[in-house]
């Protein structure tokens, strides 16, 4: 059975106690958006997400996108939830105020993003691919294009897309062949074909405003010669409201293993008119700006899914009698125990449980990073935040989908038969979820990213982004002279500083790790693609880990201040000493492999598999 119910005391102690001293600092310019107001909007996002999307979202898996003499109709009751959702600001929630946007902080918005996701992931590409374009569209296109789009794309009456892939090249978009010829007007038209385009083509908005990669006639090969255009839909009329077609067309809905009510179209533009965004040749730089955007909203999605699944179990094995007690009988007036009382059951529940809340605080901090770049005064934090969200963006993006397809996939064990069975609604969650690993860039393609251009960018800067507070934490908690005298008095001070220890060491794997990647991989750079998947969750595990001693040092301090939430705070005790004791140890497997090299990995002749 599908549940949800907001996480929303979660959200708020990521938000309001986890990241106060996270080295970006207060910013002025989100000062009028109070806990009171941030927690008023995370309560009105629950509302929208469990009340309005969860409900579509096992009939819109089975009902699907349909396909209808060109226009594709999305599930019953998709088109009444948009226009709710639009019409309720959620679509404008964290956009910029000059296009009609709240310019809410972004770690409000994440926290949304992971709601609706969790609620109803087929939904969220929609306003999410629009948020997407509208950052690329305002980072680089010229004033007269972000005047005439972004108020409608940011107030979701028009969405957006990103054209990327065609049928004969996936990530390697150098091998692209859609064309843009210039016009006398100063427009382009463009002929190609994409696929794989999310949102490509639907009935919830009246325009749908395509960025489409294509190349001029003079472009150079390669990457180097892409460049970017918006392309709409309709051309629109001189008020401002859609006109006539503009020769983009739906050649097929793509047939996919899941995300079945989310439109994923085969694209084609013929002579479909266009303007360049940013300058020729340079369209990579300006999608990338949409592109790693949707990284960390496609890492979202694998929380959001994570903590659907999470849910769904709990519910489940509360619920499913089955067997009797290791430790005696627990249900004596039933003929069996509810097999949340199984150790195993327990271990697959408190691992969804770990990853679901470690991924929730990163996101918290990824987040504060973002709002530190866009609204900080101080030009050091600016470039701190900077730093630390182009070292993030690959491991939020790989590690959270990883772990929440881990999730659904135990959720499914967690229910057993019945979750193999569409009935139970689990399943639908590995459908969904398996595509988040591989959209905006394989997960394996994010690993090679990390330790072939995060890493040794601007010199190492990034990793001090990360490095230092991380560093620094350990040794301030290392020399807290109280750990010794509250041991015996103070349970909780007893399990923490095995923590911190353990946080020490492999944040130690981690730094001998970088040093080894960057030793062999300036030799030969197959041994720094050997390692980079195994490194990115070395990153992360350690990531998560600083933040769930952070949590345990919170948790603790309110055990000991006489907190009105006790059962909060020793959950969350609870959950972070599972993570030290049954999650962290991977990093222990991960460092031993980067240090084995990639010997094994590449000693088989291609024609021996």
């Amino acid at each position: 059975m599908q549940v949800y119910e907001a996480p929303l005391r979660d959200m708020r102690f990521v938000i309001h106690e986890l990241h106060q001293d996270d080295g970006f600092g207060n910013i002025e310019a989100l000062s009028e958006f109070t806990p009171d107001l941030v927690d008023a909007v995370l309560e009105e996002a629950a509302k929208v997400a469990q009340e309005v999307l969860l409900p579509l979202n096992r009939s819109g898996d089975i009902e699907g996108c349909v396909l209808e003499n060109g226009v594709v109709r999305t599930p019953g009751g998709f088109k009444e939830a948009y226009d709710l959702f639009r019409e309720g600001g959620w679509c404008a929630l964290a956009s910029d105020p000059e296009w009609g946007g709240q310019g809410l902080p972004e770690t409000v918005n994440k926290m949304t993003e992971e709601m609706i996701c969790s609620s109803n992931l087929s939904f969220s590409l929609y306003p999410g691919l629009t948020h997407g374009a509208t950052t690329a569209i305002e980072g680089y296109a010229s004033d007269e294009l972000k005047q005439a789009y972004l108020p409608k794309m940011v107030s979701g009456d028009w969405s957006g897309t990103m054209c990327l892939t065609e049928p004969h090249c996936g990530t390697d978009l150098g091998m692209l062949r859609t064309r843009a010829v210039t016009q006398d007007d100063g427009s382009y038209k463009l002929t190609g074909s994409k696929i794989f385009i999310s949102a490509g083509e639907h009935d919830l908005t009246e325009n749908i405003i395509h960025l489409v990669l294509a190349r001029l006639p003079d472009a150079p090969e390669g990457v180097k010669g892409i460049s970017l255009f918006l392309v709409p839909k309709y051309l629109p009329k001189d008020d401002g409201t859609p006109g006539p077609s503009n020769g983009v067309s739906v050649a097929a809905i793509e047939h996919k293993m899941g995300l079945k009510a989310s439109a994923t179209c085969q694209l084609n533009f013929d002579d479909s008119i266009g303007w360049l965004v940013g300058t020729p040749h340079k369209g990579m730089e300006a999608m990338f700006k949409m592109m790693n955007t949707e990284r960390v909203s496609v890492g979202v999605q694998g929380l959001g899914i994570g903590e659907a699944a999470y849910q769904s179990a709990v519910y489940y094995a509360k619920d499913r009698l089955q067997g009797r007690s290791l430790s005696g009988v627990k249900n004596s007036s039933g003929p069996a125990d509810p097999i949340i009382v199984h150790p195993d059951v327990r271990r697959m529940l408190m691992t969804m449980r770990a990853y679901n809340e470690g991924c929730r605080a990163m996101t918290g901090w990824v987040s504060r990073a973002l709002d530190a770049e866009r609204y900080s005064t101080d030009p050091e934090v600016r470039q701190r935040a900077t730093d630390f969200i182009a070292l993030m963006t690959p491991v939020v993006k790989a590690l959270f989908t990883d772990l929440g397809y881990e999730s659904a996939n135990l959720a499914v064990q967690v229910y057993g038969g019945h979750g193999y069975i569409a009935e139970s609604g689990v399943e639908q969650y590995v459908r969904d979820g398996r595509i988040a690993m591989i959209y905006e860039g394989t997960n394996g393609i994010q690993a090679l990213d990390l330790v072939g251009r995060k890493l040794p960018a601007n010199m190492g800067r990034n990793l001090r982004s990360f490095f230092h507070p991380v560093s620094q934490f350990i040794e301030a908690n290392k020399a807290d002279a109280q750990f010794k005298p509250m041991i015996e008095a103070n349970k909780s001070d007893a399990q923490f500083k095995p923590m911190i220890e353990a946080l020490e060491k492999a944040f130690g794997a981690l730094q001998l790790s970088t040093a080894t990647i960057a030793q062999k991989g300036m030799k030969d750079p197959e041994e720094a693609g050997a390692a980079a998947t195994d490194y990115l969750r070395l990153m992360g595990l350690v990531a998560m880990a600083y933040c769930f001693a952070q949590s345990a040092l919170i948790a603790r301090d309110k055990l000991a201040g006489g907190t009105e939430e006790v059962g909060f705070y020793k959950a969350k005790l609870t959950t972070a000493q599972f993570y030290f004791d049954r999650i962290l140890p991977q990093a222990t497997t991960a460092f031993l492999a980067i240090k084995s090299g990639k010997a094994s990995m590449m000693a088989l002749d291609a024609a021996a598999f």
